[in-house]
């Protein structure tokens, strides 16, 4: 296989940078978020586009409840604003909604759950783009969860490490959910952040410098020209 023939099925983003591109025009922090919603739509147009079936990005996470309470209240008005008004116009484009993370705490407002369930029931049939919502997700947490339920459903066996291997994705919350083929984080800041820990073993890694709300086609084209010059060996060479 050609470099340029490696397909890029599932793209994971970090979408950083709000925040500081708020800050860096004298705009307050939510005004970066409401401009990375335009990026989103960018993104979700490109996958479409260059026929990538799934792109996860991490909207809200754990850590994030750490943030001051009117971030926190923003940000949580902000995806459930999201969905009233762009889910029709995602719909029409063949775009299946999924959220990956802990829904039912209590800290998430009742509308948000509705609306997120609503939802993925409507989207449920599309199949242009499966487009991941990490909301309210740790991976640390996605993971502990999962040994608990392994250990729940064999206690009355003895199993061994082969049959964990085997067994232990298919306890997460979406195990259909291919790993990702590239992780792609904005902003300059070079870690992963409690996401997706256990799913990156073999994903590669893209870092840019530009700002969520910045990003674009031409960035985008750029990333993908990159994942398709590495050579994806798998701990084989």
């Amino acid at each position: 296989m050609n470099k340029k023939d490696i397909p890029l099925n599932h793209l994971a983003i970090i979408m950083d940078g709000n925040g500081r591109w708020a800050l860096n025009k004298d705009l307050p922090r939510t005004s970066g978020h409401a401009a990375g919603e335009h990026s989103l739509s960018r993104t979700i147009d490109w996958a479409i586009s260059n026929k990538i079936k799934w792109l996860t990005v991490y909207a809200f996470s754990t850590e994030n409840w750490l943030r001051s309470s009117d971030e926190v209240d923003y940000l949580m008005f902000f995806n459930r604003d999201l969905l009233i008004r762009r889910r029709d116009e995602f719909n029409q484009k063949g775009v299946k909604f999924r959220f990956l993370g802990d829904l039912g705490d209590s800290k998430i407002p009742n509308e948000n759950k509705i609306l997120m369930k609503e939802t993925e029931e409507i989207t449920f049939q599309n199949s242009n783009l499966n487009l991941v919502f990490a909301f309210n997700y740790g991976s640390h947490n996605e993971i502990h969860s999962a040994a608990v339920n392994l250990h729940n459903n064999n206690l009355e066996k003895e199993l061994s490490i082969k049959d964990v291997q085997r067994s232990f994705y298919s306890y997460f919350q979406y195990p259909e959910i291919p790993y990702p083929d590239l992780l792609l984080r904005t902003a300059g800041e070079k870690r992963i952040s409690n996401f997706l820990l256990y799913q990156l073993a073999y994903t590669e890694l893209i870092f840019i410098d530009d700002l969520w709300p910045d990003v674009n086609q031409d960035i985008l084209d750029n990333v993908l020209l990159e994942f398709k010059s590495r050579n994806r060996t798998y701990g084989k060479n």
